[in-house]
């Protein structure tokens, strides 16, 4: 069985060192080590991550080396410019939009994020989707890291 792919956005990155968010995004690292899920970034993230202190650029090239980073090519500007042509996003969260359009293009498993308010929730997933499927794409997935790493436990239920 394979392992299924990931896109982080930078606040996965950024939950890493982020009191709140620290458990969870560090217990999704352990998995990834582990070999459970295989993680993939974009040069929009090493963008953002820019901005970022000190020890999230570090944990960034560390885990990202920058041949590894999936570009922003044409087709995924152009769908990031659908999802904001049909509402799903204002213009002011086109990185998000972009975001989503790498993955998509991508043909990745889970877009991952701990922004809840434009990205990780039901409502944005469905309006994305819509445009993926009107412009030819599947439906995508975005999850929090929440949802992936209890999702890998076997337990008696």
């Amino acid at each position: 069985m394979r392992s299924a792919t990931l896109y982080l956005d930078s606040s996965v990155l950024g939950g890493y060192f982020d009191d709140e968010f620290k458990e969870a995004t560090r217990e999704l690292f352990r998995q990834l080590t582990q070999g459970k899920f295989r993680a993939l970034t974009s040069v929009v993230v090493k963008q953002e991550i820019m901005q970022a202190p000190a020890a999230v650029r570090n944990l960034m090239q560390t885990t990202f080396p920058d041949q590894a980073l999936l570009p922003l090519e044409t087709e995924a500007l152009d769908l990031a410019d659908a999802y904001v042509r049909e509402g799903v996003v204002v213009p002011k969260y086109l990185t998000d939009a972009r975001h989503v359009a790498i993955c998509t293009v991508a043909r990745l498993d889970y877009l991952v994020s701990w922004n809840f308010r434009h990205m990780v929730n039901v409502h944005r997933e469905a309006g994305f989707s819509a445009v993926n499927l009107l412009q030819g794409y599947r439906r995508v997935r975005i999850v929090s890291p929440l949802e992936l790493i209890y999702g890998q436990e076997k337990e008696d239920v």
